[in-house]
């Protein structure tokens, strides 16, 4: 082994501890930011659970910065309970998997803001049946409002697309005081069909239609 070659094996092993040292650095500041939250998922849940009802509450106010703080520590919550491993929605064994379907809105009912659910909503007589993001939403970091998936109810009936199906993500509009779920979903259809429709809603396609709707 010539000297190069100590070097560069010395260097490669000091780089590794390096790598070690700085993650657990960043395990040890996670741990200390987020102590406050409960350890297990128990009570991961129960906390969760206040946290909703407070995003809900924050989101008829229309504050921006107390939406956004309260979906920093449903995160927080989340990697603390998948012992600070990221990928806190790779599974459904994943912590933040686990607290999204255990606080599901009951099939049907309109959720809160922060709640994940599927509930049917009916605009100028077309029924639709909408799956609204919860706060690990796809969009959740970015955007003040949640993504949502439209489906069709009657298939042989005219809808927003030819599929059967359109998603509504990254949607941006000005924060409104005591605009709820429904409320907005309306809104966000009503707006789509007059501006990219035209006003007019399209056929589903023949070799869409008698999909369920499940």
């Amino acid at each position: 082994m010539t000297n190069g070659d100590t070097v560069s094996t010395m260097q490669l092993g000091f780089d590794s501890l390096l790598e070690n040292s700085d993650t657990e650095n960043r395990e040890r500041k996670l741990a200390w930011q987020t102590a406050h939250l409960p350890d297990t998922m128990e009570e991961g849940l129960a906390h969760y659970r206040l946290l909703i009802r407070r995003h809900h509450a924050a989101m008829l106010a229309a504050d921006v910065a107390g939406t956004m703080r309260l979906r920093e520590e449903a995160d927080n919550l989340a990697l603390r309970l998948n012992g600070f491993d990221r990928g806190i929605l790779a599974g459904p064994e994943a912590a933040g998997c686990i607290l999204e379907r255990e606080t599901v809105a009951p099939a049907g009912s309109i959720p809160l803001w922060g709640q994940s659910g599927t509930f049917t909503t009916e605009l100028d007589g077309m029924k639709v049946r909408i799956a609204l993001d919860g706060i690990f939403g796809i969009a959740a970091r970015w955007y003040f409002w949640p993504g949502f998936v439209a489906h069709a109810v009657g298939w042989d009936r005219p809808f927003l697309s030819e599929t059967g199906y359109r998603s509504f993500l990254g949607l941006y509009a000005e924060p409104e005081p005591g605009l709820g779920p429904e409320g907005f979903v309306r809104r966000v259809l009503g707006a789509y069909i007059s501006r990219e429709l035209k006003g007019r809603l399209v056929t589903i396609g023949p070799e869409y239609r008698g999909r369920a709707s499940g």
